[in-house]
């Protein structure tokens, strides 16, 4: 099955407000930027999607990327596990004057969460955050003499991904870190949309090679010069970027 598709707002067509939206990404390393504004675009030119509750590992940087969508008013809640990153700005302010919602979640944690949803795996056990405010109100219980705090599984309507190469029925390989949280987001989202480098015809990945097996993907589109978030905030630049 051909899972490419012609550009990138045909990419994020269809994205409901209200949805669930993971987004790849370890602050600039892996985040999806030109899909991000692609969604943005989307808003400005049909006031839809709103009311998103977006998972990632921060809170954006700068005015761009997943700041530029905070600050557009697209996003309800956010789901990281570190908001105070580099320049939070956008988020910070929108926070501070309650028009957004926070759930703070451990790293360790986010990642299993996601990682639980992609396995079908509703609830699980861990001892972190046990006994802090994080744990309040969560089931816990003791095994083998340790207290543990019950997390449930994170899963989503739509993971936005940045990849290396994709083959056309959605295989995929990442660049170094950038792969991050790349992969479980993908296994947990219901419609997992890929922007990567290079897209090339089926067989041409080795299949040793494959982090993402294509089942998990549902669209493709390539993205040849994808923008660096660092390298946007360093040049200044705020989304929509000017001509």
């Amino acid at each position: 099955m051909d899972k490419q598709v012609s550009d990138l707002a045909a990419a994020v067509a269809g994205i409901e407000s209200g949805s669930v939206v993971m987004i790849g990404g370890f602050g600039g390393a892996g985040a999806p930027i030109e899909l991000i504004h692609a969604l943005i675009d989307r808003f400005h030119a049909t006031g839809a999607p709103v009311d998103l509750t977006v998972v990632n590992n921060n809170a954006g940087n700068g005015h761009v990327g997943l700041a530029a969508l905070i600050e557009a008013g697209m996003v309800k809640k956010l789901i990281c596990s570190f908001p105070r990153s580099a320049d939070p700005v956008v988020f910070t302010t929108k926070y501070l004057a309650g028009e957004i919602e926070l759930e703070l979640v451990p790293q360790g944690t986010l990642a299993e969460r996601i990682r639980a949803g992609g396995a079908g795996i509703p609830a699980f056990y861990t001892p972190t955050s046990f006994g802090t405010d994080l744990a309040a109100g969560k089931p816990t219980a003791e095994f083998e003499g340790r207290a543990y705090v019950q997390e449930r599984w994170l899963r989503a309507d739509y993971a936005l991904i940045k990849a290396e190469v994709a083959d056309v029925q959605g295989n995929l390989t990442y660049r170094a870190t950038s792969r991050n949280f790349g992969p479980i987001m993908c296994t947990a989202a219901r419609v997992a949309i890929v922007q990567a480098r290079a897209v090339v015809p089926a067989g041409q990945i080795d299949p040793e090679a494959v982090v993402t097996p294509g089942i998990f993907v549902q669209r493709v589109v390539q993205v040849a010069n994808p923008a660096q978030e660092e390298d946007l905030n360093r040049a200044n630049a705020a989304y929509p970027l000017e001509a």
